[in-house]
This record gives C-alpha cells, sequence and structure tokens, in this order.
C-alpha cells in the first residue's frame, strides 16, 4: 500500500501492516538544494580523473619504451583487484538488500516479498558469467586446442617470474617438437588471437557491471541534497580506484595491434558517470532516488552488478592470479607485496562505503 493510505500520526503497531510502516520510513523526495555550478564541475573532473587513471596502465603496457618499474605495475594491478572486490560487496550487494531486500519498502510489498529476490539475482548473475566465461574458454581450447596466456608482467616491466633455468627447459621443450614437425603456435598471430578471445570476455562482463554502478552514482551525484559535498570527494576517489582496476584489468590482454578497442573501452568508462550526472542534472528537481521505482531499478542493476563484480573479482582476479597462475612469482616478498596490495585496495574502498 502506499504511504498516502498510512497515518502515521496514529500508528497502532500490533494492527498496522509491517510493509507500510517501513515504506513511510524510507519514502523519499527530492533533495535538489542547488549548487548546480558545483555539480557541473564534478561532471568535469570525474570525467578527466576517471579517465587519466583508466588509460594509464593501458598505456603504459602498450608503449614498449615506457617500461614502467615492476612495483608501480603490481600496485596497480593489485590494488585494483581488491577495488573490484570490494565494490562488489560494499558498494553493490549492500546497497542492493537495502533497496529490494526482505526488510525494504520493495521486498515487503506485492509479490516482491514472496521470495528472496536480492540474493537470487545475485546468484542468478554469478551463474551466467560462469557460463559465459567458461563457454568462451571451451570455445578458445577447441578452436587452439591449447591455452596458454602471454607473460603480461614482462611485456609492461620488461620483468619476468620465470627463471632461466625455466627458460632455457621450455626453449628445448619446443625445439624438440619444432623438429618433429609440430608448429609452436605460441610464437605466432594465432597465439595472441587466441588468448585476446579467452579474456575479452570476461573484461566485457567486468566492464558492464561496473558502468551500471556508475550510472547509479552519476543521477545521485546531480540530484542528491545536503550529502553533495561529501558525496563529490568521495565519489572521485571512488571512480578513481574503479578506473584504476579496470585499466590494469584491460593491460592484461593481448588486444591486436593498432585496435582501437582498448581506447573505446577506457573512454566508455571514463564518459559513464559524467553522463549520468548530467542526466541527473538535467532530473535534478523530478528525480526521487527514494521513490519505489528508483529502488526497484537501482536494487535490480545493483544486484546483477554485485554478481558480476563477486564472479571477476574473486576468480579471474584473484584464484586466477593467486592460485591457479603457472607463472606466479615465486618471490615471497613480492607475493607479499602484491597480497597487501589487494587489502589496501579492499580497505580504502570499503572505508569509502561509508559514505557512498
Amino acid at each position: 500500500m502506499s504511504s498516502d493510505e498510512f497515518n502515521a500520526s496514529s500508528v497502532d503497531l500490533d494492527a498496522a501492516d509491517p510493509a507500510q510502516i517501513i515504506c513511510y520510513l524510507n519514502a523519499g523526495e527530492n533533495d535538489y538544494d542547488g549548487r548546480l555550478g558545483a555539480r557541473i564541475s564534478a561532471l568535469f573532473v570525474i570525467l578527466i580523473v576517471s579517465t587519466a587513471v583508466t588509460f594509464f596502465p593501458v598505456v603504459a603496457q602498450r608503449m614498449p619504451r615506457l617500461k614502467i618499474p615492476l612495483y608501480v605495475y603490481l600496485f596497480a594491478r593489485y590494488f585494483g583487484a581488491g577495488v573490484i572486490v570490494a565494490t562488489a560487496f560494499i558498494h553493490l550487494l549492500d546497497p542492493a538488500y537495502e533497496e529490494i531486500g526482505p526488510a525494504s519498502c520493495v521486498g515487503m510489498t506485492g509479490h516482491w516479498a514472496d521470495y528472496a529476490w536480492c540474493p537470487a539475482i545475485v546468484l542468478a548473475s554469478v551463474m551466467i558469467i560462469f557460463l559465459l566465461d567458461f563457454g568462451a574458454e571451451r570455445y578458445v581450447e577447441r578452436k587452439y586446442d591449447v591455452a596458454d596466456a602471454p607473460d603480461l608482467q614482462e611485456a609492461v616491466t620488461g620483468q619476468s617470474d620465470v627463471t632461466a633455468h625455466e627458460r632455457n627447459e621450455a626453449a628445448a621443450y619446443k625445439k624438440k617438437f619444432s623438429a618433429e614437425g609440430y608448429a609452436d603456435e605460441s610464437d605466432t598471430e594465432s597465439a595472441q588471437e587466441r588468448s585476446f578471445k579467452q579474456q575479452i570476455t570476461a573484461f566485457l562482463i567486468l566492464e558492464f557491471g561496473v558502468i551500471f554502478h556508475s550510472v547509479i552514482i552519476g543521477l545521485n551525484l546531480g540530484s542528491v541534497g545536503d550529502e553533495f559535498s561529501t558525496l563529490y570527494p568521495v565519489i572521485v576517489f571512488h571512480q578513481a580506484f574503479e578506473g584504476l582496476g579496470i585499466g590494469a584489468r584491460m593491460s592484461a590482454i593481448p588486444f591486436p595491434a593498432g585496435s582501437w578497442l582498448p581506447w573505446i573501452l577506457c573512454l566508455a568508462y571514463g564518459l559513464t558517470t559524467p553522463i549520468a550526472i548530467a542526466i541527473g542534472i538535467g532530473l535534478r528537481t523530478t528525480y526521487n532516488p527514494g521513490s519505489f521505482t528508483a529502488n526497484v531499478v537501482s536494487g535490480v542493476l545493483d544486484a546483477m552488478s554485485a554478481g558480476i563484480l563477486l564472479y571477476t573479482g574473486l576468480v579471474e582476479l584473484l584464484a586466477r592470479d593467486f592460485l591457479f597462475d603457472p607463472k606466479r612469482t615465486k618471490d615471497t616478498f613480492r607475493l607479499t607485496f602484491m597480497v597487501v596490495c589487494v587489502l589496501l585496495g579492499i580497505a580504502i574502498m570499503a572505508l569509502l562505503g561509508k559514505w557512498a
């Protein structure tokens, strides 16, 4: 029932419908309070900052003469992985429960009250992404017979975790098979194509989830009221850290030479939140982020994005890099640094969740 039928000044808690009470308490309204100039500045600041940090890892990887220090690269890559994981839990899953969970106005109304839709959407999202990822992996295996990604770290930093002894053994192995008439596919263009097809699907899914989240953030920043002063700097950092994670992940993909796709994907992330802010500014006097409809749309998108980022962060980033990567370093100090970077990314992004 709508809050208009609910008399808040005279409530019998024993007889009242709990859904009416919750919907009344959670009812929102348009909070726009001016400061149009500051909101417009947020559009350009976030555009510049988020685009720049997203481009940085990609530029570093695609310019061979620009060999960035190893630990700068490791920081960007694994700090970004931590950011993605924290975003899934703190910035997407928790808001989704607040918007469409069982204790929310939406979750206590109509058919939304018949089932735990929020975790169901997250679960469905995770399994769909798993099936897409598995299908892409299987397609590549069937087409190319074997899957072996190039050493990204060596390409970016000029340093590899593969020892000279291991290289010599691998070279002897390749030479033996070449002499017997087998093609050395890892040194051909088809090897790069194989690796690209393996990784691009998972990345596009990741960016898809992050962009959903960025749209919601931008709409809220364009129309929010008293919280604007706090949200402005927090969202700048939020988008910068997410952009670093996106860029670091993208730098791991061996795009074909001369491809414009990485630049387009970087720009797509950089433009999403500013465009959403512009839309929020355009709707600043009418958009109500606390309305029933807004909660349904935002909650479903947050739950979907949470599933996408949960799978990507835990499986594609952490498990693949730390548990299943045959080229993972054996250097204890470097491994410790990588883990600390992940934890730092998680901690900072989780802290930002207090405000945004």
